[in-house]
């Protein structure tokens, strides 16, 4: 039995064939693994991600009730600073006016006891 060149070249290209076939199969294989692996570890990911994000949730919530105690605190500081203002302006109102007056007295009486001398 003699081969000629369209028999070579057939059982050349069917040679070919097998060894791409054989080719795509490991490569495939290697992609099943490669997706067995990510599905793993996103399960793993969805698995963790569920605790974090209750305890992120809980933090929040916390925060928030801290934030809420902190406006208070800052209401009655701007409250008593409001108030303390307006106490101060009454007693220099009320005070450093006639003490001005005193003092403007004292320093007349002392001009002329001055003079006397």
């Amino acid at each position: 039995m003699f081969m000629n060149g369209a028999d070579l070249a057939s059982l050349i290209c069917a040679g070919a064939f097998v060894v791409l076939v054989i080719a795509i199969v490991i490569v495939l294989s290697k992609l099943a693994k490669l997706v067995d692996v990510a599905s793993a570890t996103i399960r793993e990911t969805g698995d963790s991600l569920v605790p974090l994000l209750d305890e992120l949730t809980e933090a929040t919530a916390s925060t928030n009730k801290q934030l809420e105690k902190i406006d208070v605190i800052t209401d009655s500081v701007v409250e008593t600073t409001t108030n303390l203002s307006s106490l101060i302006s009454t007693l220099t109102d009320t005070i450093g006016g006639p003490l001005l007056r005193v003092g403007e007295i004292i320093r007349g009486v002392s001009g002329l006891l001055g003079k006397k001398k």
